[in-house]
């Protein structure tokens, strides 16, 4: 299961980006974001069987659990940037 959480912790940026990507070339609706991002997740997971030896269904965890965390990842950032600077918080 570590191996799996290492995994996934170095998809997230690549799928946080790939999914920026897509949102920035397709009109998409908000609601569609974060299951795009779960099946991009999905998708690089298991294509990514040259860069690692877990067995596919380790890899598809570790995608999806990648996708849903590169959509939080995301939510988090973009709350912070609204935000202003300084103790008016």
């Amino acid at each position: 299961m570590a191996a799996v959480l290492i995994f996934a912790s170095i998809l997230v940026p690549i799928i946080t980006a790939l999914v920026e990507m897509i949102k920035k070339t397709v009109d998409l609706r908000v609601n569609f974001i974060s299951v795009l991002a779960f099946l991009v997740g999905l998708i690089i997971g298991l294509a990514a069987f040259p860069f690692t030896d877990l067995d596919s269904i380790n890899r598809l965890w570790a995608g999806g659990l990648a996708g849903l965390a590169a959509t939080g990842l995301y939510e988090v950032v973009k709350q912070r940037e609204n935000k202003p600077k300084g103790g008016d918080e």
